[in-house]
């Protein structure tokens, strides 16, 4: 059975543009920083890091571009799924 390209990239698309509006939220609401060292801290990771003050033309160019390029890998995906499944 064929993966259809269209809703394989528009399900790439969401979930990556989703994680990053999740992202943006976290920076409006001033703990993305906070998170960022717990995150580096479990990884035993010791960096100086700093969240930039939120800008929301950048929160939206950041999901439409995660999106753009999330919709291109997934249906780069399925492409090559059907390939191989006819091969």
């Amino acid at each position: 059975m064929e993966i259809n390209k269209n809703k394989t990239g528009l399900t790439f698309g969401f979930l990556i543009s989703f994680v990053h509006l999740c992202w943006s939220i976290l920076v409006a609401l001033g703990i993305a920083e906070v998170w960022l060292n717990f995150v580096f801290s479990m990884h035993m990771i010791d960096m100086q890091t700093t969240v930039m003050p939120f800008n929301l033309a950048k929160a939206i160019g950041l999901i439409i571009i995660t999106f753009i390029v999330g919709y291109i890998l997934g249906w780069l995906v399925a492409f090559v799924w059907n390939k191989c499944l006819k091969g």
